[in-house]
This record gives structure tokens, sequence and C-alpha cells, in this order.
């Protein structure tokens, strides 16, 4: 079974993880196998997103386990490597429709790339058990710049309609490229624009940065009403404006 890969990137506050909790829900409908979520944001809420509680993070893993070594409470008879491998195994979220694995954060200066590195390790034993894999990235190049990412078949990069989401996008866009990390497809989705017509100065933009769209999202006041109430916005119906022109840039990529 090969694995398809999705990362999703963009700078805080466009929508990013919003679109990637549609994405998963759509992928989950079609049932063409197992997919493995991947919340790589600190500042994690794609749980929220999907409608799902989740138990613990490996940040917080990470955090008790550093209390049981200052304690001395490792269990007798196991080794350090052991312990940690059966810890962090309890970070993976077993759902009906996907299993799902938060990084989340520590509060211990530095350990932030400690976790970052556990993320990568488990991904590195998780993927190849699945048939897709979305990874929803931090807001900005983190995760890109520090190569915690597998290899990405496919990498969506979200934009809001103004020049600087796309000023941003672009820069990750660049770092990808510096990086040689080669993804199978990058391409660019532009959030809640109005009406769903792109701005003329933004299509320029786009287009200066040699940056190639895929699709464009509306403002839809059913995602606000949904956040509002407290309901997972990845579950807005299917003839919603949003959905509807998500599920046309997805069949446009083949997923």
């Amino acid at each position: 079974m090969a694995t398809h890969t999705i990362a999703v990137a963009g700078k805080g506050g466009v929508g990013k993880t919003t679109i990637c909790g549609m994405l998963i829900d759509r992928l989950s409908k079609k049932k063409e196998g197992p997919i493995l979520v991947v919340d790589a944001d600190a500042n994690s809420n794609l749980n929220e997103v999907l409608g799902i509680e989740v138990e613990t993070t490996l940040g917080a893993i990470r955090e008790e386990m550093a209390q049981a070594e200052l304690k001395g409470t490792i269990p007798p008879g196991i080794t350090k490597q052991e312990y940690a491998e059966t810890r962090f195994s309890e970070a993976l979220a077993e759902e009906d429709d996907f299993d799902m694995l938060v990084m989340g954060r520590t509060q211990g200066k530095g350990c932030y790339c400690y976790v970052n590195g556990v993320l990568q390790s488990q991904m590195n034993k998780y993927v190849p058990n699945y048939r897709y894999v979305v990874i929803d990235n931090e807001a900005g190049l983190e995760h890109v710049s520090r190569g915690t990412l597998p290899h990405v078949d496919t990498m969506l990069l979200v934009s809001d309609c103004s020049r600087r989401g796309i000023q941003a996008v672009a820069r990750i866009a660049e770092m990808v490229g510096d990086l040689e990390l080669k993804p199978g497809v990058m391409k660019l989705i532009v959030n809640r624009a109005p009406g769903g017509v792109l701005n003329a100065g933004v299509q320029e933009e786009i287009e200066k940065h040699g940056l190639q769209l895929a699709g464009v999202l509306p403002q839809d006041e059913q995602v606000f009403a949904y956040d509002c109430e407290g309901k997972p916005t990845s579950k807005l119906p299917e003839d919603s404006p949003v959905k509807t022109a998500l599920r046309t840039t997805m069949e446009g990529l083949g997923l």
C-alpha cells in the first residue's frame, strides 16, 4: 500500500486548520484506506475542528517522563528507551475514521526541539501503515525548516486573499525549494475570497511569485457560525459554499 502524504502549511489565522479538517473529512468519506492525522502545531486545535477528544500529546508525555526520571519512578526492569517507546505510543488516538497523533508542547526550556524529534521518529514508525497521512503544520516555516516532515506527495500552501498572505506562503515555497524537499505537487489554496473571486492585485502577486493555484475558497459565514457554537467545522454541510469549492479543488488534485 503506497502512502500518500499531504502537508498543509501557511501563516496563522488564514483558516489552514479548518481546511485541513475538511480535507480529512473528505478522505474519510472516500474510504480508500486508513488515515493518519498529524497535528504538528504546538498550539494544537485540529482535534476541535474534527470534533474529537485527545487524551494526551507527545509534549505532555515528554513532561511526564521528565518528572518520572527526576523522581526515580520509571518502572524497574525496563530501559529508558523501552519506557519512552511505550509511553509515546500512548499518544496515538484511534478513531473510527482515522488515527491521530498530536505533538503538543512542553513547558521546559529547550524541550520544543526534543518533541520535534519525537514527532519525527513517531511519524517514521507509523507512516508506512496508512494510505493517507495528513499533516497540519504550525504557522510559518518551523517544521519545514527543521526537516521534521517525511517525504510529502502533496504540499498545500494556504493563504487568505491578501497580498501579505501570498507573500508569506511564497516564503514557505522558497524554503521548500532551498531545502530540496521536492514534494510531488506543491500548490496554493486561497481562502476567504469574497464571493470566491480573486482580487486582481492578489492574482498579480500569485503570478509574481510563480505559485501554482489549486483553488479559491469563498468566505463562508457558516464557518464562523459553527466556530461560535462550538461545532466541528469539518462537519459543515456538504453543500456549503466552502466545502463545495474545496471538493472541486481536491478533485483537481486527484484527492
